[in-house]
């Protein structure tokens, strides 16, 4: 174990940690902005250093390694996703979907595979009328956030994004990649609503907002948005457009 856990990687490590606090293969990746690829190329790497069969084994080394607890880790098998690099994955990221700074800026768009559960009233209200007024707020700033991209304003953007997102790019990034992929597709003809539901994904769970939007260049777009909640405000921190 000692030989082993020394040859890993700082960038292993970090992902067998997240492993052991319940993340998958997906959502490990949008916690770090990665592929999918990646993370199973990393826990495969990771699985040969520590003579391991499986990820969850090689995450609990580490966590007794380095002196943490790992009664949090899923009973599941925290291994590979069966879909990697195939198009018949569900929500698969497809050919011309929107991009940043060279990946798939959809910070988050992977935890849209997990278990989706609904919001926990506070009990104060009625549920129904809660989570109309929290969609209706959630669906407006997606619009708004977007209206900024259609204005071709991307220090302004950037700027309302959440913090996740900014960490993970820049501006000159940001802007670079709208120029390749966002601003070919022309004016919003028109943008509808599809769906608003709830992602139940570490570490707080986050907001998906579909949105059918037919553009002059391309009419049959589907943006979606994942918010989260910053101090109070909803704030962007993943779009992917197909």
């Amino acid at each position: 174990m000692a030989d082993g856990y020394d040859a890993l990687t700082e960038k292993e490590k970090e992902t067998l940690r997240l492993m052991a606090r319940g993340h998958d293969a997906k959502s490990a990746a949008s916690a770090l902005s990665l592929s999918v690829h990646t993370i199973n190329e990393r826990l495969r790497a990771a699985r040969r250093k520590l003579a391991v069969t499986s990820s969850r084994e090689a995450a609990r080394l580490v966590l007794d390694r380095e002196g943490e607890h790992h009664e949090n880790l899923a009973d599941k098998d925290l291994g590979e996703d069966p879909y990697a690099g195939s198009d018949d994955q569900p929500g698969s990221r497809r050919k011309g979907a929107w991009l940043i700074g060279g990946i798939f800026m959809s910070v988050l768009t992977a935890a849209a595979l997990l278990l989706l559960t609904p919001l926990a009233s506070d009990g104060a209200g009625s549920p129904d009328a809660e989570t109309a007024a929290r969609d209706a707020a959630v669906e407006a700033a997606a619009r708004n956030w977007l209206a900024l991209g259609d204005a071709g304003n991307w220090q302004a953007s950037f700027d309302a994004a959440g913090e996740s997102f900014r960490s993970a790019n820049s501006v000159a990034g940001w802007a670079a990649a709208s120029a390749q992929a966002r601003v070919p597709l022309g004016a919003v003809v028109a943008r509808n609503l599809a769906t608003i539901r709830y992602l139940n994904a570490p570490p707080h769970g986050y907001q998906e907002v579909t949105f059918h939007t037919r553009f002059a260049n391309k009419s049959d777009a589907v943006e979606t948005v994942t918010l989260v909640k910053e101090d109070g405000q909803w704030k962007v921190v993943g779009i992917l457009i197909d």
